[in-house]
């Protein structure tokens, strides 16, 4: 993730490494411990979470990094990730332990800074030539001349050696290839430029365009940072899920591996609260398992003897031992993050409409400007004058505009959504979001708030005794039991919970369960409910709803009343999931989704000509956000969901994706007018330019207009219009 950037007057300042940059770099190498914290936000986050960590028995040090949403702990080989994650989630932080390896492999992110850099030394040395130029155009001649010429080739020169080095490096690799692309007519522009500028000034001439040369490169350099902008919060999705495997593993004896050092047929003890951190078998003990991020499932699943795990998996309730049966790169999980590799791998492959015009443009380009200096040679056998010619062409048709075309819509357009609750990750994900005409919702958490509600009006002393055995359990129907109860709990004794089944007790010497169905021996609900029986009285059914996200029937009502297939794709059972999509006008819905029956249904539309737009935020999701051709994850998701996505709600409404639908199509709009004052500019320009009436100056000056009246069409998407 992009570190923040500092800006100083000085480019040897901004060259240099940002305090932040130092410390997040030091962060990751010394500490011991570094646990995600995707939820926090503010200063106030900050503190609560360092003043929790360090109260803690052998924290030596806790530092939070707010733009990396992760804390790094310094402390004592005893103390555990999954006690300090234990501890936040208790206060209310949602947290996850990550493998430093991982992210320490990763490095720090130096292109965005580089570019920024290169694009501060350009405008500095571009506003000192230009003064120079002004005493020059206001009648300086001879030695005077002369003298601000050679200076400003002192200032040129070096200049466009470094902050040219993105476009040079580019083009020369596209040589190399044999091949053309944006960059080679760029450079072939700065470099003859500057070249005839040296030129000029040895030979006593009267104009010379350094200018010209810095104006061209700080234009590009402005539009090659603007595009990187809105793809720098993006990470490695495969590299965040790698992050997020459990990088130890405790063996029945006690001692604490690798699980890189597992094999298969050994036994590990996995603690109530803790993520599961292999594929395995259970073989002793009895539990409940949260599956919700990696199927969708809203309701924990019984564990016994004899049950596969898999890696990620949450343990609730009661300490089980796995036989390993897959470990390190082998484990589901793992198999999850390649899958989702080689999904981003193909999305990436998407042409952006620049890169179309380049490949048409840039060819014409060089071979106009050839012509031209072919065509003044034999017109009038004066290579200077040819050259200069064929220079002020080759300016004059520098793809500036069509450069800055999509990088100044795509900025225009974040910034209007980002005020609407949505920040936009990915340079071409307006692009491709333009082209959606299915759109595919996962269920729990994304269209409902992913948190179950007690519903349903209860007698007061059923609901005392449920508060106090629910109260006994960290299940999260007996959660959502004991925050929903406004009754004093009965005072029930002897509270125990049996692991997989539920919570029992004493009232007054009566036996009362609160848990499954059958523990309990009730005739099961088709609804989500917990059951609660009171000595040999009839069973009583607590049941739940987990309410809609807000402005989720919005949004699907914009959604279809813009053309668009809206299709229901979830993990959950095939009750709660066909309830869902008929209260929110969803007719295409499919239950009991794997993670890779997601991917697979996500590719079989798009094999079948769909261009598919999918909004998930859990684990489960990933590989098929990987897959769509243009994925959102609310602020919600877990951070390796977050990552993999092209646009991130922010707020909670999903009701701004009417919005950005028709933003992203009113982007393509302005993309295309863009290439169009592009194109009418140089219909224009160009044959001014070969008739010899431009010199490379005014060649420049007319660059920076089309530039300047593409940049203004932008800002249009910033209104409503």
């Amino acid at each position: 993730m992009a570190g923040s950037v500092q800006i100083s007057a000085c480019p040897a300042c901004v060259a240099a490494p940002s305090a932040e940059d130092v410390a997040n770099a030091r962060e990751v190498r010394d500490a011991r411990l570094l646990i995600s914290l995707p939820a926090i936000h503010c200063a106030a986050c900050i503190s609560g979470v360092e003043g929790l960590l360090n109260r803690q028995p052998g924290v030596h040090a806790a530092r939070v990094n707010l733009t990396l949403k992760r804390a790094a702990v310094d402390a004592d080989e005893d103390v555990s990730a999954d006690a300090l994650v234990e501890v936040l989630n208790k206060a209310g932080f949602e947290a996850y332990e990550l493998d430093a390896g991982a992210i320490a492999a990763s490095g720090p992110d130096r292109r965005g800074r580089a570019l920024l850099t290169r694009l501060g030394v350009a405008g500095f040395a571009m506003m000192n030539v230009m003064l120079l130029s002004i005493a020059v155009w206001s009648g300086a001649s001879d030695a005077t001349r002369d003298l601000f010429h050679w200076i400003s080739a002192m200032i040129a020169l070096p200049t466009i050696a470094f902050s040219g080095q993105p476009f040079f490096s580019s083009a020369l690799t596209a040589l190399r290839a044999r091949r053309l692309n944006m960059d080679v007519p760029i450079s072939l522009a700065i470099i003859l430029a500057a070249g005839m500028s040296v030129y000029e000034t040895t030979q006593s001439g009267h104009h010379a365009y350094f200018d010209a040369a810095l104006s061209l490169t700080f234009f590009l350099l402005a539009g090659r940072y603007l595009d990187y902008r809105t793809r720098s919060v993006a990470r490695s999705a495969a590299q965040e899920l790698t992050a997020l495997e459990v990088p130890r593993a405790t063996l029945t004896n006690g001692q604490v591996v690798s699980v890189a050092d597992l094999e298969v047929g050994q036994e590990v003890r996995v603690v109530p609260g803790a993520r599961v951190p292999v594929d395995g078998i259970v073989i002793d003990g009895a539990s409940e398992i949260d599956r919700s991020r990696l199927t969708g499932e809203t309701l924990p699943v019984a564990a016994e003897p004899g049950d596969a795990l898999a890696a990620g998996e949450v343990n609730l309730t009661g300490p089980l031992t796995l036989r390993v049966s897959s470990a390190g790169t082998d484990t589901s999980l793992h198999r999850l993050a390649d899958l989702v590799a080689m999904a981003e791998s193909s999305r990436n492959r998407y042409t952006s409409l620049a890169d179309k015009a380049a490949a048409i443009y840039a060819p014409a380009v060089h071979l106009l400007a050839l012509f031209a200096f072919i065509g003044w040679v034999w017109a009038s056998g004066d290579l200077r004058l040819s050259m200069n010619i064929a220079v002020a062409v080759l300016i004059i048709t520098c793809p500036c505009a069509l450069g800055l075309a999509v990088p100044a819509v795509t900025t225009a357009a974040s910034g209007r959504l980002f005020r609407a609750g949505m920040l936009i990750k990915s340079a071409t994900a307006l692009e491709r979001m333009a082209e959606v005409d299915t759109v595919v919702f996962d269920k729990t958490g994304t269209l409902t708030e992913g948190a179950p509600q007690l519903s349903g009006v209860y007698d007061p002393r059923d609901l005392a005794v449920a508060k106090a055995l629910a109260q006994g359990s960290a299940h999260p129907l007996s959660i959502a039991l004991t925050a929903a109860a406004d009754v004093e709990a009965a005072p029930v004794t002897d509270i125990t919970e049996v692991p997989g089944y539920g919570v029992q007790g004493s009232l007054n010497g009566a036996r009362v369960r609160l848990g499954r169905a059958a523990w309990v021996g009730a005739e099961a609900e088709s609804t989500t409910a917990t059951y609660l029986r009171i000595a040999d009285g009839t069973p009583v059914a607590f049941t739940f709803t987990d309410h809609l996200r807000e402005g989720a029937e919005d949004a699907v009502t914009a959604l279809r009343a813009q053309g668009l297939d809206v299709i229901l794709l979830s993990g959950d059972a095939p009750a709660p999931v066909a309830e869902l999509a008929a209260r929110i006008g969803i007719d295409a819905w499919e239950a009991e989704a794997l993670p890779e029956a997601k991917a697979m249904r996500v590719g079989e539309l798009a094999r079948s000509g769909r261009k598919v737009l999918m909004v998930g935020d859990g684990l489960n999701d990933t590989a098929a956000l990987a897959a769509a051709h243009v994925s959102i994850s609310p602020a919600s998701a877990l951070e390796a969901t977050r990552v993999v996505s092209d646009i991130v709600l922010i707020g909670k409404s999903l009701a701004p994706l009417g919005e950005a639908m028709d933003v992203s199509r009113k982007s393509v709009r302005r993309i295309r007018e863009n290439f169009t004052v592009a194109a009418m500019y140089n219909a224009i320009a160009i044959p001014i330019a070969l008739a010899g009436f431009a010199t490379p100056l005014a060649a420049a000056l007319a660059m920076s207009g089309s530039s300047i009246m593409v940049s203004l069409n932008a800002l249009r998407l910033r209104g409503r219009g």
